[in-house]
């Protein structure tokens, strides 16, 4: 098995176009707001440059899991398909939060909720010009889990969707003080700011 850890670029190259160049450009046009801003407010890379270290994480752990899994049984979707799910399943955080005058985050006014969260996350995949399948919508929708809308009479979250939040959980509840900024044991893995 493959043990090396990726950096972001070489992961968004792996992702089909269109979206490939759409993935990158967001990138290439945010990377300073992604190097400066944190992961989450508590729970996982809580950083500055937190944000983009749990990205870069997520996709790796995401390629591990992908690649095992896959090579057990076949699995519905693409390598692709899962990077790009996972790259953008938190697009609107950079934009998302405030310090408080306590030095905690806070969320902005626009972005209190997580509907006007979805909306801003829309907007700015609409102004890359990312195209989704439904599987996609899905994979995002639920990176984070059901929630309220888990059912016992229908399967909610796709197969996608599923791969996408265990990486998401692996990166926020198992990894979440990953990678470290000095000697951490998977090869090639190092925080964006040390």
């Amino acid at each position: 098995m493959n043990k090396q850890y990726y950096p972001l670029e070489s992961m968004l190259a792996l992702i089909d176009e269109p979206n490939r160049t759409a993935c990158q450009n967001i990138l290439n046009d945010n990377l300073e707001l992604f190097k400066t801003v944190q992961g989450s407010a508590y729970n996982h890379h809580t950083w500055l440059g937190g944000y983009y270290d749990h990205i870069m994480e997520v996709m790796n752990i995401a390629i591990v899991l992908y690649e095992r899994l896959n090579s057990l049984r076949p699995l519905p979707f693409s390598l692709s398909d899962l990077l790009l799910v996972l790259y953008l399943h938190d697009v609107e955080k950079p934009w998302r939060y405030d310090m408080g005058n306590d030095g905690k985050l806070d969320n902005k006014p626009h972005m209190d909720s997580p509907e006007k969260q979805h909306i801003f996350r829309d907007k700015k995949l609409k102004e890359y010009g990312i195209k989704l399948t439904p599987e996609h919508e899905n994979g995002i929708k639920y990176t984070e889990g059901e929630a309220k809308d888990y059912s016992m009479h229908k399967r909610v979250m796709s197969e996608l969707a599923c791969l996408a939040h265990m990486s998401d959980v692996c990166s926020a509840r198992v990894y979440f003080d990953y990678p470290l900024v000095d000697n951490d044991s998977w090869v090639g893995a190092k925080r964006v700011k040390g």
